[in-house]
């Protein structure tokens, strides 16, 4: 794997538990790149994300991300790797009972962190980076809902990571909140993390192009530009209508 490839999927077939999802796949990510991973609902976008922390093993084939086996990755390494990896969910999965600063403290003292001054200057830092300069005493309830995601954010940014995943990150917020999500995500992806985000909002893929990854029938299909998505959408759409229309109606 090249210095600036930090995710190298190589004939990988993966199953959810014993259903195969994805089979004989090809992926590559390099450093800096900000990419789209989309697909109707089951057909392997959190699958794929889940593989890539380790949550779900690789039946057949290579798998390599930060140069990491994951085909050999033992249970007691999956921590390490995961240091190596932020990770983005959907519904926040922020501790309710403490503040942010809490939050994020409880992370770093997770995965090794001693020093309070080091913790705190670490916290700060993270903070500024996502625009919630002094909201560390906040409790979650306090804050807006693209407020905890950007919190959410700042907790993946807490050890450096070299890559960012991202599982539908704007899902439960509205259009502006997501557009801001977006733009952050890609600033991060600006200073050398690869960014993967799965997403359904093509409007949001419209207006911030990037590179496009879908998963269907089992493979991976990659679009050269947003044109390509919205006519293979628009296609969808003619090909149900089709069949509803020649569906025989019942007198």
């Amino acid at each position: 794997m090249s210095l600036d490839t930090l995710i190298k999927l190589e004939q990988a077939t993966i199953s959810h538990p014993n259903n195969v999802v994805l089979s004989n796949i090809d992926f590559q990510v390099n450093k800096g790149e900000f990419i789209y991973l989309i697909g109707k609902t089951g057909s392997g976008k959190s699958t794929l994300l889940k593989t890539l922390y380790a949550e779900l093993p690789i039946n057949k084939g290579k798998g390599q991300i930060s140069n990491v086996n994951l085909v050999e990755l033992k249970n007691k390494k999956v921590p390490f790797l995961r240091r190596k990896l932020g990770i983005v969910f959907q519904d926040f999965q922020l501790l309710t009972d403490r503040s942010i600063f809490d939050n994020l403290a409880f992370v770093l003292k997770a995965t090794g962190w001693k020093k309070k001054a080091e913790i705190e200057k670490r916290i700060t830092e993270v903070l500024e980076k996502v625009g919630l300069n002094y909201k560390e005493y906040k409790m979650p309830h306090e804050l807006s809902g693209g407020e905890q995601q950007r919190v959410v954010i700042a907790r993946a940014l807490l050890n450096d990571p070299e890559i960012i995943l991202a599982d539908e990150p704007t899902g439960n917020l509205d259009p502006e909140t997501s557009e801001e999500i977006i733009k952050l995500l890609i600033d991060i992806s600006k200073t050398g993390r690869a960014v993967l985000i799965a997403t359904h909002d093509y409007p949001l893929i419209n207006k911030f192009p990037a590179r496009v990854v879908e998963c269907k029938d089992s493979k991976l299909i990659e679009y050269k530009n947003t044109v390509e998505i919205i006519e293979e959408q628009i296609q969808d759409v003619l090909a149900k209508d089709k069949i509803e229309s020649e569906d025989p109606k019942d007198d």
